[in-house]
């Protein structure tokens, strides 16, 4: 009863309450690699179950994306960043979109898994110049 009492009442979850600054664009790309692994095996496979699963996990992942790409997108870029890559805001909008319901999480077409990775890599060319500043 003693530990219902000082249970917290709310869960907040964040990337990181400090700023760490250990960003990574390679944790986008895994999970896009996920959301593609799982179209191929969704197309490739006859078993209703089994392509139930594929779908379940693949909007999950496609959501992990998103997720990541926000994290560098508003943590890690700043200001200075977006003056010198003024693609960069049209680039992180064009990802997420890929990885939302009009795009991997909406499809199980391939060629749109393999244009979020083009979009990322993208994004990683750019997070990998900034680095070396």
């Amino acid at each position: 009863m003693l530990a219902r009492l000082f249970a917290p009442r709310i869960t907040a979850y964040a990337h990181c309450d400090l700023p760490c600054g250990v960003y990574d664009p390679a944790q986008a790309r895994l999970e896009a690699e996920s959301v593609k692994a799982c179209m191929v095996k969704y197309n490739d496979s006859s078993d209703a179950d089994f392509k139930a699963r594929a779908i379940s996990i693949k909007e999950e992942r496609s959501n992990m994306v998103k997720e990541h790409l926000w994290v560098l997108w508003t943590d890690y870029f700043k200001a200075p960043h977006f003056e010198k890559y003024p693609q960069l805001n049209d680039l992180f909008n064009q990802a997420t979109k890929l990885a939302g319901a009009g795009g991997t999480k909406g499809t199980v077409d391939v060629a749109v898994a393999d244009q979020l990775l083009g979009k990322i890599d993208e994004i990683a060319a750019i997070f990998w110049e900034t680095k070396k500043a």
